[in-house]
């Protein structure tokens, strides 16, 4: 967004206001002075006679059904990306917490700090719901080592509780109310399985539902 704009949006200043006072060197841009020109990102912070100017935003945050094969990252660094998807009115959202590449199901993109926070913040400690299918059956005595006493991890025991989903024991419904890095292959790593899909139903008080592959919904 060109400064004066931004200027003019955070102000009750005018577009032609807003250029004289960057003219008059009443405006820094990250402690540097402005210029007429200047583009403003999101991360970028505006002062004016020494005071940080904000846009208020109107909180926007919506339900995705991220398909498999996709990063959630605005560089995919040679890989598909979300935002090459997404449509572009919610190109600017962030995502809450992450999906691997070979993940899918429910992610939330929001530009709501307070509810990224709440939702994230191990000290929520929001349940997390996935259906996940492991190469193999997974042992009784395996499962149960997960449910009761959880898997020692290099970044510390893994507790998730677990449900059947099928008979042959190949698929299962994962919960947890943590979420650190892959957590849930590591931990079926850790016990010589693969997880050969992870696809995320719940987070929180969100529920995927019959959200399409690729399609969001605004909460």
């Amino acid at each position: 967004m060109r400064i004066n704009k931004y200027i003019a949006q955070a102000t009750e200043l005018s577009r032609r206001a807003a250029d004289a006072a960057v003219s008059d060197g009443r405006v820094q841009i990250n402690g540097c002075p402005a210029d007429a020109g200047s583009q403003i990102g999101e991360d970028d912070l505006v002062m004016l006679d020494g005071k940080p100017l904000f846009i208020e935003q109107t909180a926007v945050t919506v339900l995705y059904n991220k398909p498999f094969g996709y990063v959630v990252s605005r560089d995919g660094q040679g890989s598909k990306t979300i935002y090459n998807i997404l449509p572009p009115e919610y190109r600017q959202l962030n995502p809450v917490g992450r999906l691997d590449k070979n993940s899918s199901g429910l992610l939330l993109l929001t530009n709501d700090g307070v509810l990224a926070n709440e939702l994230t913040h191990p000290r929520y400690a929001k349940v997390k719901i996935y259906e996940i299918r492991l190469n193999e059956p997974l042992a009784p005595l395996h499962q149960q080592m997960i449910n009761d006493r959880g898997i020692s991890l290099d970044d510390g025991l893994s507790q998730l509780q677990l449900e059947k989903i099928d008979d042959e024991g190949y698929a299962w419904r994962v919960t947890m109310r943590e979420g650190r890095n892959r957590q849930i292959r590591r931990t079926f790593s850790a016990l010589d399985y693969t997880v050969t899909r992870l696809h995320r139903t719940h987070f929180g008080e969100y529920v995927l539902g019959n959200l399409t592959k690729g399609a969001t919904k605004p909460v």
